[in-house]
């Protein structure tokens, strides 16, 4: 019974330590090809707006984190979607206009949030 139960996770466990062989390989030949050349442009902060290793306690822009929060909330959105169009001959006529109510919600918060001017950035 459980030479059984082991044979049918053996595909699980090579697929996983095939996966882990080929990360370690990949990162450890970049490593060792790749030129290793930083300057102080490589090691400036980027997109964050703030040096990675300043004071925590320092100001920080808000704006950076309404960005965030409206991309956590579009890209939400998606991961909906993509299980909602995989069950729509399932889930019929009713999860169909479900879908539309949800996403017209979604849409008119962007609208919003565009006509505010959330998204522009100076």
């Amino acid at each position: 019974m459980t030479e059984s139960l082991l044979a049918e996770y053996l595909p699980i466990l090579l697929f996983l330590l095939i996966a882990i062989v080929m990360t370690i390989a990949m990162v450890g030949m970049s490593y060792v090809l790749g030129p290793q050349r930083p300057d102080a442009e490589k090691l400036s902060a980027y997109e964050c707006g703030f040096e990675a290793y300043d004071d925590a306690r320092s100001k920080f822009d808000v704006r950076f984190y309404l960005v965030s929060i409206l991309f956590i909330i579009f890209d939400l959105e998606v991961a909906f979607l993509f299980p909602w169009a995989t069950a729509l001959g399932d889930i019929g006529m009713f999860g169909f206009w479900s879908m539309m109510i949800f996403l017209g919600v979604l849409t008119i918060g962007f609208v919003y949030e565009w006509k505010k001017g959330a998204l522009e950035w100076e």
